[in-house]
Order: C-alpha cells, then structure tokens, then sequence
C-alpha cells in the first residue's frame, strides 16, 4: 500500500519550545488515515523537523504502508534524506540515522519539497505542538527562585515533593525493529548509547539529582549507568521497575502478535487486565510501579530522583501523577532516551512537570 507522509516541525526561537506534526494520507491524498503531534522541549528547527519525519514514518508502518511519498518543506531534511546533502550537525546526525533505518523498512520511500502553503495539515498541527511546549515552559520553576513548596499553590499541595526524573533508556536492536521488548535483554545499539551519552550529558550538567535507580535490565541498567557516572553517583537496582513481561509476544511486531492471537492481542489494546500469552497484565505492572513509588518517596522523601526504566512503569507513573485512568497508557507517547518528569508530594497530592522531552539528543 502506496501512502503520502506530511511532515513538518517548529521551534519558537531557533532553539525554543518546538514541536512536530504529522500526517499520513492515502495514495489519492483524499482520507487521513493517521496524524500525530508532540511537544519536545526546547530544541532547533531542524530537530523538530527531523522529529516529525520519524513520527510520519512511524505512523505509515502503522497502518502498514509498504510504500511513501515524503512531503515536507524542510529542504535540509528533504534533501538529507534524498542523499544529496551530507548530515554534519552531530545533533542532527543520531535523528538522521535512525530515519534511514525506519526508511528501509520500506519497500520505497521518496522525498519531496513542497512549499508551506501546501504543507497547512503538518503546520497545523506542528503549531498546536509548539504551543503546548511553550505552555510546558511557563510552567517551569525559575531556577533564580526558591524551589520551596511549602505553601500550597493553586492544586492545594502542600510540603516538598519527591522529583521523579523519568528516563527511558536508549535504542536497542529489538526497539529499533519495533518489537516487543519485555523480560528480553537487549543490549543498546551504538545509536542507542549516544543517546544514553546525550541524556547524562545533560544531566549531569543540571544536577540537583539525589539518586539513579533503575530496572535490573541491561538496557535500562547501561543508560542510568552514564547519567550516575556523570553525577558522581551509584546505581541502584529496583526489580518493580523492570518492563512488562509480554510472554508469546516478545520479540515479535504489533503485526505479528495481532496475527498469531487477533482475538487477545485485541482485547489486550483495550484492557489492562488482559494478559499477553505466558505474560503480565498492565494490571500486575501498576501493582509493581506503585510498590517502587512508594519506596523511592519514602527513602528520597523531598528529593530529586532519576529514574530509568521501560514505556509501560513510566508511563504507569506518570499516570498515576495524573491520577488517570488506564486508558492514558494507550495514548501516551514516549521516545527512546526521552525524559519526563513527575512529582510526588508528601499530603498525596500530585503534579506531572513535563513529559517526552528529547531536546538535548
């Protein structure tokens, strides 16, 4: 199946808070078959534009396209991508690679400029991301002021609250063919270790981190290992912050698990009681991250803790931040490497602070 992928991606102020957009149409450009948007932080253009081509790509597997036609107005990325500019920017280097190897997955990919006018859907959309980041960063502390939360603000939450820095560890062979990734322990890929090199970087020049805990797996364990050695701190294991266990499933794509059980894997995108073959319910996950958030509150109570673990205790505990319902684990979006940021306050209260941030890759 022949789609067309629109692309676009924005910074307000060359770097600012910026986000991507995406579309994918069919081979007519008559019917949307699936879009995309995200907020990434403060980052450059050319990040958020490389950003929303990999949405866009990501998106056409999805709805299993064999074949794409690649529209954007970014004539760098278009022209990059076409192999007829090199990529000398190294933050651009890492988005670059890991869009030619989605691109292969293909049987063709073309690339094409377009001018913006043509590009409104992707714009749209990009603009609506872009403003949500700027939203994100109005609601960050000032760091020339007092971090004292002593006094409640407007949600009523009183005290200092425990920081949860939320990182998902870098690429691996298994992330980057987009297979399940559970009890698998699948070593990072040398994209996978840049980006774990860029998230300590960053890291370690911010500080302020009290500890590094981490899932027992080597994928997790390797990623919070470089952020602890640039925050001169240890590593500590917690086996509650290990990823689902998808049994059957591990190892093969969305496609072929919906192949090898439709009626399950079905029931399983819509329940979060409903076990994979052999596996673990996201039922049992929230038991296990509750148990680990409770323990991290209790042992760094009023700290900042980073955190490195998998897509589902993260976004499990960003959900329960939230204080949301499962659903939110379906709709919830996270990149390889990216962070996010949760609070815990000592009165139950809650607040989450940012969320997919991949600005510093």
């Amino acid at each position: 199946m022949k789609v067309i992928v629109e692309a676009d991606g924005g910074s307000r102020g060359n770097p600012g808070p910026a986000g991507y957009g995406s579309v994918v149409w069919t081979a007519d450009h008559k019917t949307v078959l699936a879009e995309s948007k995200q907020a990434i932080g403060i980052t450059t253009n050319n990040v958020a534009e490389y950003r929303g081509l990999i949405a866009g790509l990501d998106e056409a597997a999805k709805v299993g396209a064999t074949e794409v036609e690649v529209r954007m107005d970014s004539k760098l990325v278009v022209e990059q991508m076409s192999g007829h500019w090199q990529v000398k920017n190294r933050e651009l280097r890492a988005l670059y690679e890991q869009a030619k190897e989605m691109s292969a997955k293909f049987d063709r990919v073309d690339y094409t400029w377009i001018p913006r006018a043509d590009n409104a859907h992707a714009d749209r959309l990009a603009n609506e991301a872009m403003d949500a980041a700027a939203e994100l960063e109005k609601e960050k502390p000032d760091s020339g002021e007092s971090n004292s939360t002593s006094s409640p603000g407007w949600s009523g939450a009183r005290g200092e609250p425990t920081r949860f820095l939320l990182l998902r560890h870098g690429q691996t062979e298994l992330s980057r063919q987009r297979r399940y990734s559970g009890r698998g322990n699948p070593a990072l890929t040398d994209v996978g270790q840049q980006q774990a090199e860029a998230a300590a970087q960053y890291l370690g020049n911010r500080g302020g981190i009290a500890a590094v805990v981490t899932s027992p797996l080597q994928r997790a364990y390797d990623t919070a290992a470089k952020s602890a050695k640039a925050l001169g701190l240890d590593v500590t294991i917690d086996d509650d912050l290990i990823e689902t266990d998808f049994g059957a499933w591990e190892g093969l794509t969305f496609l072929e698990a919906a192949e090898k059980d439709p009626e399950l894997h079905r029931k399983w995108l819509r329940d979060t009681s409903v076990t994979p073959p052999g596996g673990e319910s996201f039922d049992s996950v929230a038991d296990r991250v509750r148990r680990a958030r409770g323990r991290l509150i209790s042992e760094h109570a009023g700290e900042t803790v980073l955190v490195v673990s998998h897509v589902t205790p993260i976004k499990t505990l960003l959900r329960l931040a939230l204080d949301a319902g499962p659903g939110i684990l379906y709709r919830l979006h996270l990149d390889l490497a990216s962070l996010s940021i949760a609070e815990f306050y000592p009165d139950g209260a809650a607040s989450v602070r940012l969320v997919n941030d991949t600005s510093y890759l």
